[in-house]
């Protein structure tokens, strides 16, 4: 009963290849995904050529109560089949591809029990399963390491064209792609609980969580800063898609856990966070808030138009406006967020997760912080210039435009926009202001370094992460709930089910492995403990 669950990110990068626009975005990004292969594979005893497993994937699944049929959906929902993109198809495209390209690698898993791939033209780092809001925030920043390193890998390889990575959420030209989030829960927690406390809390969590972006609409036409990059993109309440008629509620239900237990809550509207401070509360606050929707315990307000006030508060920067709830109250987003904090202290302290004797090691950090921001947020946002993306990259545009006499609609603000979120460190903006003591570190490097190259301790990702590691040769495919094994003299591929996240842990693997000699001799012991 607090911030410690099962949670989990996922990042699309935005790509461009500079002085090569006739490159398509798909091939580009497959690039990303077979040099990191390459890296990976000199570490983890070919681990990098380690697939995916589609098995489980099952992307039409809703959480109301039904199954969609596949012809009913927009292809780029079916996620449950291994993507495929020969030279022959992007050349139909009207993409170049240089005479070596070959057979495209898309998928792999990675030793630290993170997914690298390619989703919708887009590379995409998923994390490890993580089990608080710090271990979330250390593993999300890794895969923007991981992301470098096979920016820096391409950039020394002849004949390939340099790629440029960005953690953003849109290229200004009507394009939106994503940074999701994964949030284990209880599967008896009924739907519509989950409906009418979270999407108050979504709409105006934003003031926290944005990552700012220049322009307004969908195609960024419109003059202003606002405080997300994804708000825009949003068309409806509730819904299965991801990347058209965008909800603020997605609705897929794939729990990737054994099923009669778990729901795995998919979020989409957020930013893609480099703020730490930005990315621990939208984990933290988040997780808190699913607690209280557990118990029943979160406020009833619900806005007229949500889909609407979404919008309005990302284009309010200054956080003015009220908007119109169904009670006929008006409420500004700060309000809605205050009331959700209040209700969160209240709750905590009843269940003792606060407690300084009793109470978790996280819970208390997160409620703290929330209130020190919203706090800050009322009196002057600007005092959060050092913790929150939107407020940093706000204070940053703010002196460009002092300085110069610059207008919102200035295209040398779009530049700076986009070169906030550059991943290289001597590129991006937000890594000069890290690196100048501007930014506030909640983890270290050397964590973040380190989570790129390992798996979190305390979930199943220690199993996945380590059998990559150690038996990369021998492991042939896997997924967040299984690691397929294919071992010599045998026939028949040696599946093994990782269905409960908790399970897997190094507490309860780490001598096994490190008694094994090779695959044969570690299966042969797990399954004599499992029979």
């Amino acid at each position: 009963m607090s911030v410690i669950r099962v949670v989990g990110a996922e990042t699309e990068y935005g790509i461009h290849a500079p002085g090569g626009e006739s490159f398509n975005a798909t091939w580009l990004s497959t690039q990303v995904v077979h040099a990191y292969s390459k890296e990976t594979g000199h570490r983890a005893r070919a681990g990098g050529e380690t697939r995916w497993d589609y098995t489980d994937e099952d992307p039409l699944a809703d959480a109301r109560g039904w199954s969609t049929p596949r012809h009913e959906v927009d292809p780029s929902v079916l996620t449950d089949v291994e993507p495929e993109l020969t030279a022959a198809q992007i050349a139909l495209e009207g993409g170049e591809v240089p005479d070596h390209s070959g057979p495209l690698m898309m998928n792999m898993v990675i030793g630290n029990g993170a997914r690298l791939y390619v989703d919708h033209a887009h590379p995409e780092y998923s994390s490890p399963e993580v089990t608080n809001p710090l271990d979330a925030v250390r593993w999300d920043a890794a895969g923007d390491l991981v992301a470098l390193a096979a920016v820096r890998r391409i950039a020394r390889t002849a004949g390939l064209p340099n790629i440029n990575l960005y953690k953003n959420n849109t290229d200004n030209k009507s394009a939106s792609y994503g940074s999701h989030e994964n949030y284990l829960m209880p599967r008896q927690v009924p739907f519509s609980s989950i409906v009418a406390g979270l999407t108050p809390f979504f709409v105006t969590r934003q003031i926290m969580c944005g990552a700012g972006r220049i322009g307004l609409g969908q195609d960024g036409q419109g003059i202003g800063f606002q405080l997300s990059q994804r708000a825009d993109f949003f068309e409806t309440e509730v819904g299965l898609e991801t990347t058209i008629r965008r909800p603020i509620i997605n609705t897929r239900d794939e729990p990737h856990a054994v099923a009669e237990k778990y729901r795995r809550l998919h979020v989409i509207i957020g930013d893609a966070n480099l703020s730490q401070v930005s990315n621990y509360l939208k984990f933290g606050v988040t997780a808190l808030v699913l607690d209280m929707i557990e118990h029943d315990s979160f406020p009833r307000i619900s806005f007229a138009d949500p889909v609407a006030s979404l919008q309005a508060i990302s284009h309010d920067w200054q956080m003015r406006q009220t908007h119109a709830l169904t009670d006929g109250r008006r409420l500004s987003a700060l309000d809605v967020q205050y009331l959700y904090l209040q209700a969160a202290k209240e709750h905590v302290q009843a269940n003792g997760s606060v407690d300084p004797a009793t109470g978790d090691a996280y819970t208390a950090g997160v409620v703290a912080k929330w209130e020190e921001v919203l706090n800050a947020l009322a009196k002057d946002p600007m005092e959060l210039a050092d913790q929150l993306d939107w407020v940093a990259k706000l204070s940053l545009l703010q002196q460009y435009r002092s300085r110069d006499k610059l207008g919102w609609d200035d295209p040398r603000l779009a530049l700076i926009d986009l070169q906030w979120s550059d991943i290289r460190p001597e590129k991006g903006l937000y890594y000069k202001l890290l690196s100048m003591g501007r930014m506030q570190r909640l983890v270290t490097e050397e964590s973040i370094a380190a989570a790129m190259l390992q798996p979190p301790p305390d979930t199943r990702a220690y199993f996945r992460g380590q059998c990559i590691q150690r038996f990369g040769e021998s492991v042939v495919g896997a997924s967040w709930d299984s690691v397929i094994f294919e071992l010599p003299h045998q026939r028949r591929l040696q599946r093994v089910a990782t269905k409960e996240p908790l399970r897997g842990t190094r507490a309860l693997t780490h001598e096994l492995f490190e008694r094994s000699e090779n695959a044969e001799s570690f299966l042969a012991q797990l399954l004599s403990q499992t029979h």
